[in-house]
């Protein structure tokens, strides 16, 4: 089980080139990019990183924010305490960053979006994101 304790040269063997950029670097994947975009089965998405659940598939949707198209958009977490909120004001914007609380991976950034259910846009990079089918869990 991965967590924040992992060296940098763990990191590296454990996660893809992609994946080590976006989780561990807080880089970004290119809008459009991601194999979850466009995903729609049921089921949960965890994080890539230690395997920390994060959404229920039943809170994606699709977001018409200009800006925020391109990568996969969540109305609210599978549990509160699954990922830890921090003020990012990186390349001269306010923003709020979402972080795995379990590694401490870099997920996405969370927004106000008055499209989604919840009136919270969870923009989630798909690279930081793994998969699990309801019917894999039964």
């Amino acid at each position: 089980m991965a967590n924040k304790s992992l060296t940098e040269d763990e990191w590296k063997k454990k996660l893809t080139p992609q994946q080590f950029h976006v989780l561990r670097e807080k880089g970004t994947e290119h809008p459009g990019s991601g194999v979850y975009l466009d995903h729609d089965e049921d089921g949960m998405y965890s994080c890539a990183g230690c395997g920390n659940k994060l959404f229920k598939s039943d809170s994606k949707y699709e977001s018409t924010l200009p800006g925020l198209i391109g990568w996969p958009s969540f109305s609210e977490l599978a549990d509160d305490a699954s990922v830890k909120l921090v003020d990012d004001n990186a390349l001269g914007m306010q923003r709020t960053e979402v972080i795995c609380a379990k590694c401490g991976g870099h997920l996405g950034h969370v927004f106000p979006d008055h499209t989604s259910d919840t009136g919270q846009h969870y923009c989630i990079n798909s690279v930081a994101l793994n998969f699990k089918a309801d019917k894999e869990t039964t």
